[in-house]
């Protein structure tokens, strides 16, 4: 029973890894489960949660309909978190009057606005941090991702954890470091889950709240272009039904603030999907980057992934 109930499980994460979040289940195949159940001291809490999860009109299809109702099931689920609210409601998004003064004395004043925020801190889990962007003040080039992640809200910086590291590797085969460079993000806190685990695209409501303070950090360094980092960011910087697939635009240079925007692959995208052809089809895209920024290209980096 053991090696059949483990098949089972290995099943149900091969479905989960395909995106199926419900499955129909015989009252025969509880009844089973129930019994290894017990065998294995399972914790009946954890039992009843599980067969609770599973809904009725699921669980009765039957086998005709069963791929109707589980696909219906599945638009359902997936319109009510779309309609999902986290948190109480934003308040208007803050009007940024930059000092006088020199770059860095205007970048200070501004991190130190950001990271007092009110709302941003309300937003942030205990014990985690507001996430501010770092890097050159005279960077021609912009790196704009969408939100922090668990390892940014750590060390309060955007870019630390794997697709971070990523981005590094993918800025030292433009010829650059990362200290000469920007990188910041369209949030500012790392959007709420309703679970300890796990990460959301944020919602338009909260990407126009943290706009001004990315437009502010815009202004202060001034950068010859922007990188776009994955849908999310490209949506934030060109507006929310600007466009439906990244595809659409991906590669073609856009504008925003009256600066060059380059939509592209998100580092993550890219580790989630570890094939030359992505790698190339993400690297075409910094090529025409570092065109316009007027830095070099060697004859190496121009068959890179090819």
């Amino acid at each position: 029973m053991k090696a059949e109930v483990e098949a089972l499980v290995d099943e149900l994460k091969r479905l989960r890894k395909a995106g199926v979040t419900r499955v129909s289940v015989s009252e025969a195949a509880i009844q089973s489960l129930k019994k290894f159940s017990k065998v294995a001291s399972v914790d009946a809490n954890t039992r009843a949660a599980v067969l609770d999860s599973i809904p009725d009109r699921v669980r009765s299809a039957s086998v005709k309909d069963f791929d109707k109702v589980l696909l219906e099931t599945k638009s359902e689920t997936k319109k009510a978190a779309a309609k999902q609210t986290y948190g109480a409601k934003l308040p208007r998004p803050p009007r940024i009057l930059l000092p006088n003064g020199d770059k860095r004395e205007r970048w200070e004043f501004l991190r130190d606005k950001v990271l007092n925020c009110p709302t941003c801190n309300q937003r942030v889990k205990p014990g985690k941090k507001v996430v501010f962007g770092v890097g050159n003040l005279d960077a021609e080039i912009f790196f704009c991702g969408e939100a922090p992640g668990a390892d940014e809200e750590i060390q309060g910086e955007p870019f630390v954890g794997k697709a971070g590291q990523l981005l590094d590797k993918m800025i030292a085969a433009m010829g650059l470091k990362r200290e000469e460079v920007y990188i910041g993000n369209i949030m500012n806190w790392r959007p709420e889950m309703p679970t300890p685990t796990g990460n959301r695209p944020p919602t338009v409501e909260e990407m126009n709240f943290c706009l001004p303070y990315l437009k502010a950090q815009l202004e202060v360094v001034k950068p010859k272009l922007i990188v776009a980092l994955g849908a999310t960011a490209a949506k934030g910087l060109l507006g929310a039904n600007s466009f439906r697939s990244l595809r659409e635009l991906k590669g073609q240079w856009q504008s925003f603030e009256g600066v060059p925007v380059m939509p592209t692959y998100h580092p993550s995208y890219l580790l989630r999907n570890d094939t030359k052809r992505d790698k190339r089809s993400a690297w075409e895209d910094w090529l025409k980057v570092m065109d316009k920024a007027g830095l070099p290209i060697s004859e190496k980096q121009q068959g890179y992934f090819l």
